[in-house]
């Protein structure tokens, strides 16, 4: 294509041609002011001088015509996926393919927001798309979405040089959803206490609503909330760590979709202190040990008694006035047990200090949830054992009678192998023992064994509360390093935090994590062969997964984790739920198709917004000066860019003929002036 246009190419550069014209400017108007009488024809001579200087030219050129660019935004945020809003926005962008693909003025760029957004960010793929293209070859955007985005800047005029920008929006106009969100909540609470947060329940279908709210899987508790009123909600934290609370309205029969019918947030447990009662039997070297390792961690606050009367002592004086202060039995087992968190036995003997009465009140307390540590020694084995008294409803074994005192290490049994507290101890870092008090199981859980497989240490769960028992009264000697020592440390911990209901050392227990974009769960069971892991997605889908066995022996899955949400976990009776991003994407806040939100970004842009429901409403791109829309179709900008593949010039005033005409000039302006 062949075109003609005025070029300049100043002989002395614009800027000195610019000043010099000013100078002779300048100079012309005080010849003027002062009654000059040649003052037209000096003007035409510095016009023609100004003129040559400047260097026209009319330059003729072969160009090659450029197509303008036009870009279509399809999202794929998480909100497309309701209904079938993603199948007819692809339909939609198939359809403006097929029209423009064989298009003389424009060039298509599709690009698709990113599907794991935690918001739809179409402002942002305008500007990825046509950034690194001319300003003068921008045609404009065509957007394909649901309407909801939230990346609008608050002056949709700094997009005016990507525009005309069209939003073609899928999704009816009724769609209709509830939607449920946690607008207040604190990120700490204390064990056993409660801690109150806030709902916000919006609905067009109904004025209440019934919450229903779990904390960690447990029994749903119903409140019933006001539409469109934030709700006080009061939850119970049950253990220290992390806490997922999880609150659900019911779904309504043409709602859109169930997935932010549920809201979910992790709230930390913390302890205030525990309280520990230890109590041992007589004096010996082991009860220092226990001593110095619960008086180690701050958090523990320490009640411990020793009681002095020796086995052989027979005098008559009172056992209260033996001991250092008189032992306060009624205040602490009767007034002020539900006080203490655990309660330990270490090498106890009954011997008349504690009545039969105040050990039936242990046994009750176990039951409401208390829990209570038996570290046997010889007495246990004979008359005087706790055997004998109320407490046997709650102990896992009974002895025999049999007190073997000869070298032993304890064994590690095939339930210990997978148990929470024993499963990663290293057996080989055992050191020996020398007293084993023999017993036999009742019930409960045995992970430790003699070397001839007898129970040594058994775990039980009695009615809300926690039991271990330990058949030995050697342990101390871990603590000292004798014959290289052993977990002392480590096991006591465990079975503290095992009997105060730690989550992670709890026997069955399954876990949902997330690393980067991967979803990792574990399960730690008791059961040689447990069960496939049942997974609802966010997006109400289930998955069935079979466990792998790693290298360390645990069992876990690894999948990916791209979708933004809750995941819930179902292994039998056990639960795992799993926020995975923050508590409220945007994505979910309003999942109605909008023409609302980019109304005002298409009006500073002079594009449009209508709704699309299949392909055939896809409208005709025409191509326009400025962009607008019509009845059918839409504009977009043809820029009318091209390229010059050769060119040529002829100066239209010459060196010669300037000169003879400002010669000319010159002596018509002294013959004016000479009369």
């Amino acid at each position: 294509m062949e075109a003609s246009r005025l070029a300049f190419d100043p002989h002395l550069g614009w800027i000195v041609l610019g000043v010099l014209c000013a100078a002779a400017l300048a100079i012309w108007a005080v010849y003027v002011f002062r009654g000059g009488r040649a003052w037209l024809t000096r003007a035409l001579a510095l016009s023609v001088l100004s003129i040559a200087l400047s260097n026209p030219l009319w330059v003729k050129e072969n160009r090659d015509p450029l197509k303008s660019t036009l870009a279509v935004i399809l999202d794929k945020s998480s909100s497309m996926d309701v209904s079938d809003r993603t199948e007819t926005a692809q339909a939609v962008a198939d359809q403006l393919r097929l029209d423009l693909a064989d298009n003389e003025y424009f060039d298509l760029r599709v690009l698709e927001t990113r599907a794991t957004a935690p918001d739809t960010r179409i402002a942002t793929a305008i500007t990825s798309a046509l950034s690194d293209t001319p300003r003068d070859q921008i045609a404009g955007a065509v957007v394909i979405t649901d309407g909801q985005v939230h990346d609008l800047p608050s002056d949709v005029s700094t997009l005016e040089e990507f525009g005309p920008v069209h939003a073609l929006v899928v999704g009816s106009e009724d769609d209709t959803d509830r939607r449920i969100e946690i607008t207040s909540a604190p990120s700490y609470g204390i064990v056993g206490d409660s801690a109150v947060m806030k709902v916000l329940v919006t609905a067009e279908d109904a004025d209440m609503l019934p919450v229903e709210v779990s904390v960690n899987g447990g029994q749903p508790k119903r409140v019933m909330a006001q539409v469109g009123v934030e709700t006080n909600i009061s939850v119970d934290v049950d253990r220290r760590g992390p806490n997922t609370i999880v609150a659900s309205i019911p779904v309504a029969p043409e709602e859109l979709t169930a997935a932010n019918n549920l809201t979910a947030l992790s709230l930390t447990g913390i302890r205030d202190s525990l309280r520990v009662l230890l109590i041992t039997g007589e004096p010996h070297r082991g009860g220092r040990a226990w001593r110095d390792l619960l008086k180690s961690d701050p958090m523990v606050d320490l009640v411990h008694f020793t009681i002095l009367r020796p086995p052989h002592k027979q005098d008559t004086t009172p056992t209260d006035e033996l001991a250092l202060i008189a032992f306060p039995t009624m205040e602490l087992f009767e007034q002020k047990l539900d006080e203490f968190d655990l309660i330990i036995f270490d090498r106890y003997r009954r011997r008349g200090v504690l009545h039969l009465r105040y050990l039936d009140n242990i046994t009750r307390y176990v039951d409401r949830g208390g829990a209570l540590i038996i570290a046997a020694g010889a007495p246990f084995a004979g008359p005087a054992s706790l055997q004998r008294t109320p407490l046997s409803s709650v102990l896992p074994l009974a002895p025999t009678g049999n007190i073997e005192e000869q070298p032993f290490i304890p064994q590690i049994s095939d339930i210990g192998q997978r148990h929470s507290v024993t499963r990663t101890l290293n057996q080989e870092t055992f050191g020996e023992w020398y007293r084993y008090i023999e017993a036999r199981q009742i019930t409960g859980d045995i992970l430790l064994t003699s070397e001839e497989g007898k129970p040594l240490l058994a775990l039980d769960r009695v009615g809300e509360g926690r039991v271990a028992e330990l058949m030995s009264d050697q342990l101390w000697l871990w603590a000292r390093g004798h014959d290289g020592g052993g977990p002392f440390g480590e096991l006591i911990r465990r079975l503290v935090h095992w009997t105060m209901k730690e989550p992670e050392l709890e026997e069955e227990r399954l876990t949902l994590r997330t690393e980067g974009d991967e979803l990792i769960a574990g399960l730690t069971s008791l059961t040689p062969n447990p069960e496939d892991l049942e997974l609802t997605l966010p997006d109400g889908s289930t998955e069935t997964l079979a466990w792998d066995v790693t290298d360390g022996g645990s069992l876990e899955i690894r999948m990916s984790a791209e979708r933004l949400g809750l995941y819930r976990g179902k292994v039998g009776d056990l639960e795992a739920i799993l926020l995975n991003g923050p508590a409220h994407p945007k994505e979910f806040a309003d999942l109605r198709s909008s023409t609302e939100v980019l109304a005002p970004l298409a009006d500073a842009t002079n594009g449009s917004v209508r709704r699309v429901s299949s392909a055939s409403d896809t409208p005709e791109v025409r191509a326009s000066s400025r962009g607008g829309s019509g009845g059918d179709w839409i504009g977009a900008r043809d820029r009318k860019a091209y390229v010059v593949r050769d060119s040529s010039s002829i100066s239209i005033l010459p060196a010669w003929l300037a000169a003879g005409m400002l010669f000319g000039l010159l002596l018509l302006a002294w013959r004016r002036e000479g009369r």
